[in-house]
């Protein structure tokens, strides 16, 4: 079957199914996050927010954690 005929197929499906279809397909891709790359975009989306909110980096957190523990 080709992608085209399975998307065919789905969305074919009443939404409940395709909903809980797409919970599992999510919850697959879940189990195994490094087998999906993260696009360049939203890595710089996400710095581009977290630079606007103020928010602590990651790294920022860390070096804060490792001060208040020494």
């Amino acid at each position: 079957m080709t992608p085209n005929a399975l998307l065919d197929e789905i969305l074919r499906l009443p939404p409940e199914q395709r909903m809980r279809l797409m919970e599992e397909v999510w919850n697959s891709l879940s189990a195994w996050p490094e087998a999906v790359g993260v696009p360049d975009w939203h890595r710089e989306e996400l710095d581009s927010r977290v630079a606007e909110s103020g928010a602590l980096s990651w790294s920022e957190v860390q070096e804060c954690a490792r001060r208040t523990v020494a």
